[in-house]
């Protein structure tokens, strides 16, 4: 598995040359919390972020934290099943299908 913290940066390079979404936000979080941080902050959020949102909005859901964590069953053991759940759900009611 590749490190966690080079694949959040990865899908913020990717969001940013594929979808046009440059995400401060998040690059910020980033750089300040670390990728494992970050993710479950904004697993943990009740609320889907701007960010979300913006990438929803594209038809780029693949590009979210939600679905590289659900992607890659090599990230599941760094969440709790709780984190994994919020994820698919917040995936499921957005109808997105993981690719898994």
């Amino acid at each position: 598995m590749k490190n966690f913290d080079q694949m959040m940066f990865d899908i913020y390079r990717r969001a940013k040359e594929e979808a046009g979404y440059n995400a401060t936000a998040f690059l910020t979080m980033l750089n300040e919390r670390g990728g494992i941080d970050t993710a479950k902050s904004l697993l943990n959020s009740r609320m889907p972020s701007s960010g979300y949102a913006a990438l929803y909005e594209r038809g780029r859901l693949d590009l979210t934290v939600e679905a590289m964590i659900v992607e890659n069953p090599e990230c599941h053991a760094l969440f709790s099943p709780e984190e994994l759940q919020a994820a698919k759900r917040r995936l499921r009611e957005f109808r997105y299908k993981p690719r898994t």
